[in-house]
């Protein structure tokens, strides 16, 4: 139900002239700067119900050209049958039973997936140093209900950037609990004023409830006559939103370890990570491997 969203942008650059590169590996979408340790800053974006990653890679590429010095993570859900789509079996970060306020307390699987996106930024956190205040959680739709549940609940040793919730809502309100000292994380919801799937009035419930629960720091941007989808005037707002909340920084730079110092394994895994495996055909000694990686991190390939 996405191709609509994906086709309203398409990439500027060709690939040997983008800022970035785009991997896919198991259904995970990474989007990273070209010069590796240039990342300042993490977006994870999550998907819409029924969607997979690709359908926001075209947004992750277009925010990439103009902000290079941030990494977009687009993690795809796990297939699980729907109830409110008659049981059918989808991407899908939790089960939706209804979209009323009652059947919105029913999100059986959300707790996994919570898990899986705080894994995403404590593996970038613990890997390569990143500070938590240089991390946004954004989504679509489900995904943004997700983002919202996950950013405003993390440890207080892991408070984010920001939180970006696109055509969203609060689920599972109940067991919905800000974490002390998260209470000003900047919250922008955009969310279309024709919206048939989620209606505009769950977004300002949503917003109501949220501060009434103590955030002091949420935004709902609405759109006249735009319906369950984006627009480019939303993903303006979004960038404009990104380069507040996490700015290019060199000093929040991430810490990469110097290829001369891993072992070939490491060397192996970061070759298959850049997408450089063409190009370790032949290759034989471990300085061959150390010199591609160095190569590729400071943008030379």
């Amino acid at each position: 139900s996405t191709a609509h969203q994906r086709a309203f942008v398409s990439s500027f650059f060709t690939n040997s002239m983008a800022p970035f590169v785009t991997h896919r590996n198991d259904g995970v979408i990474t989007v990273s700067p070209k010069v590796e340790s240039s990342q300042s800053g993490l977006v994870v974006i999550s998907h819409g119900l029924g969607d997979s990653a690709e359908g926001f890679v075209d947004v992750a590429e277009h925010l990439a050209t103009q902000m290079p010095h941030l990494k977009f993570i687009l993690p795809t859900a796990p297939t699980q049958p729907v109830t409110m789509n008659m049981g059918m079996p989808m991407p899908s970060w939790y089960d939706i039973t209804g979209l009323d306020e009652r059947s919105n307390e029913n999100c059986k699987g959300i707790d996994d997936s919570r898990s899986t996106i705080q894994n995403i930024l404590r593996n970038e956190h613990e890997t390569l140093g990143l500070s938590y205040s240089r991390m946004v959680l954004a989504g679509f739709s489900q995904g943004g209900a997700l983002s919202l549940f996950t950013g405003m609940q993390l440890a207080e040793e892991e408070k984010l950037a920001g939180v970006v919730v696109m055509s969203g809502y609060l689920p599972a309100a109940k067991q919905f609990q800000i974490t002390a000292g998260m209470e000003d994380v900047p919250i922008l919801h955009c969310h279309g004023e024709a919206d048939p799937m989620v209606n505009i009035n769950m977004a300002r419930r949503s917003k109501e409830m949220v501060t009434q629960m103590g955030a002091k720091n949420y935004e709902l941007k609405t759109y006249p006559g735009l319906v369950h989808s984006v627009s480019m005037e939303e993903i303006q707002d979004v960038k404009e939103f990104l380069e507040k909340v996490v700015p290019s920084d060199n000093e929040c730079q991430v810490k990469l370890k110097d290829p001369s110092e891993m072992s070939v394994k490491e060397l192996r895994a970061a070759i298959r990570k850049a997408g450089l495996g063409s190009k370790a055909v032949g290759l034989m000694e471990k300085s061959e491997f150390v010199k591609l990686v160095r190569d590729h991190r400071n943008g030379n390939l």
